[in-house]
């Protein structure tokens, strides 16, 4: 019987910046069982999107939609990209346009990575050593996405570090796409404020799901000197060095 087919769609920092994390995935997708294809794609339209550009969102929408749509399921393994297509896609055409309905048909096929994993979960493997773990819920991931419990889950199913919390860890590290552009002082005391609290936590290692966080808060926890690692959840998952 041949396997079900998922789209992993790899975002446009894990392309560009880390394309670790896009393999990391890939494997994992492919470990749940699945066919792993990557079709043709671009931005997903996230910043047009939140600059108000909402002409260029839907654009890159259209352009994504149409690689994404033939998938019984789509895979994103970030909850920012995979907030823009479950959650606003369908909103950025009227209800009369035909682009609606095919834009709520791939919402509904789309999955961040941990509830992926969750609903098709990995085969049994020895534990992987990890040491004390931070892990950092994106805001888009967390409040869009409705994503708390699961990386939680994989991680301490997967791996036998000890999750360690972030105090006032529903706050955001200051990315936050392009706010991190335009109010670059407030969003560098934002991801101090953050690196203080992972930091405090005790944690070896910071975990999360969304790149920007993670170049963010790992490029502050290296220019402050703090002796943290940091991965991508795909990564550590994975077992990528």
């Amino acid at each position: 019987m041949p396997q079900p087919e998922a789209a992993l769609f790899v975002t446009c920092l894990a392309d560009l910046m880390r394309p670790e994390v896009g393999f990391a995935a890939a494997a994992l997708i492919a470990r749940a069982g699945f066919s792993v294809v990557v079709p043709p794609q671009g931005c997903c339209g996230q910043p047009n999107y939140n600059a108000g550009d909402k002409e260029g969102a839907r654009t890159l929408a259209r352009a994504a939609i149409a690689a994404l749509e033939r998938f019984e399921t789509v895979v994103v393994p970030s909850g920012s990209c995979g907030g823009m297509i479950a959650k606003h896609y369908p909103h950025l055409f009227d209800a009369d346009d035909p682009w609606r309905a095919r834009a709520e048909a791939v919402a509904g096929r789309t999955l961040e990575l941990t509830q992926f994993l969750a609903r098709h979960p990995l085969p049994d493997a020895p534990k992987r050593p990890a040491g004390r773990i931070a892990y950092h819920d994106s805001c888009s991931a967390r409040r869009e996405m409705g994503i708390l419990a699961e990386p939680r889950q994989l991680i301490a199913a997967h791996t036998a570090g000890e999750i360690v919390e972030i105090a006032d860890a529903e706050a955001c590290c200051g990315f936050g796409g392009l706010f991190c552009v335009k109010y670059p002082e407030i969003s560098a005391r934002m991801a101090s404020e953050k690196t203080a609290a992972i930091a405090a936590s005790g944690a070896d290692m910071l975990v999360a799901a969304d790149l920007g966080c993670l170049l963010n808060l790992g490029g502050t926890l290296q220019r402050e000197g703090a002796p943290i690692a940091v991965k991508h959840i795909a990564e550590l998952l994975a077992g990528e060095p």
